[in-house]
This record gives structure tokens, C-alpha cells and sequence, in this order.
């Protein structure tokens, strides 16, 4: 039963991120930047999916990884909200402004995005339906390598267990 069990999580979990797509552009609502999925082969990407609307908690998760993503410099951040721009603006505002010179916020147009990876959609925030909080991370080649989808709106992936996912993957 167990073994049968293991097999039918493994095939979802295969199935699911066969579905991801090969490459997608997303623009920046905080500046001129374009990221390109298939410019930044050759490095880690970590795709932090924020929830729509105001929301303090992914301030602060912003905040800690700006503070602290030098210490990772083969991963790229890409943090992506589903507002339109000027929302994303007008939050971005209460981040510091180095940390978004070096880190845009990228616009997710209707979470499309979030709903191509396959995140799950119906959490109830602000009188709102969105998708869950997560974050993804991608192998040198784009391919998703580790997946980490809170359960509610605190329930974010720390920095420092994504740094500890970073060095158990690129273990040589």
C-alpha cells in the first residue's frame, strides 16, 4: 500500500511539473527590467509567487530576502505579484529602494504564471480568492527542482531553509 501510495505521489508530482512552462517573459512594475526564463539559463532561479493586494507579510519576506540574497549570487530572485502595476507601485513604495534597484517586483498578469506552475488557487485573503503563497525553484536548465507552497498567508519558505535547498541541490 505504502509503495503504491509513494508511486502515485511521484507520478503527480512528475505530472505536474511536466506542465511548466519551458520559458515565459514577465515585466517589471517597478522599473524597465524584463526577466526572460531562458536568458537566465546557466543559474538557479527561485520564483516567489506574493499574493494579491496589500499584504505586510510579503513585505517582509521581500524585505529578508533582499537583505540577505548576496549571500546566494547563483540564484536569481524573482518575485512576482498578480496587481496591476500601479498596485505594485504603489506597495512596492514601503520596500527599500536599493533592494528593488537590484530586485524588480514583476508583474504576474492575472496570476497566469501562478496557474501555469500549477499553484492552487482559492485561498480567501482581503475578501479575495488567490492563489497561495510559494515558492519555486529551478535548476540551471529551468526545470523545477523543489516547490514550497504555504498553507496560509505566514506560511512563507524562510531564506534561510531556501539557501539550505540551494546547497543540497548543488552539492557536488
Amino acid at each position: 500500500m505504502m509503495k503504491k501510495l509513494l508511486f502515485t505521489f511521484l507520478a503527480l508530482t512528475t505530472l505536474a511539473c511536466a506542465s511548466n512552462p519551458e520559458d515565459f517573459t514577465v515585466k517589471s512594475a517597478t522599473g524597465n527590467e524584463t526577466f526572460v526564463l531562458n536568458e537566465a539559463k546557466g543559474k538557479i532561479v527561485a520564483l516567489h509567487f506574493l499574493l494579491k493586494t496589500e499584504c505586510p507579510v510579503c513585505l517582509r519576506h521581500t524585505r529578508d530576502y533582499f537583505t540577505k540574497s548576496e549571500s546566494l549570487p547563483n540564484v536569481i530572485q524573482v518575485f512576482l505579484k498578480p496587481d496591476t502595476d500601479r498596485e505594485i507601485e504603489s506597495w512596492a513604495k514601503k520596500l527599500p529602494p536599493e533592494g528593488l534597484a537590484k530586485t524588480p517586483i514583476y508583474r504576474d498578469p492575472n496570476a497566469k504564471l501562478a496557474k501555469d506552475y500549477n499553484i492552487p488557487d482559492g485561498y480567501a485573503f482581503h475578501g479575495q480568492s488567490v492563489h497561495f503563497p510559494a515558492t519555486i525553484l529551478l535548476n540551471a536548465e529551468g526545470k523545477e527542482v523543489f516547490r514550497y507552497v504555504g498553507k496560509n498567508n505566514g506560511d512563507r519558505l524562510s531564506f534561510e531553509a531556501l539557501s539550505a535547498k540551494v546547497a543540497e541541490l548543488t552539492k557536488p
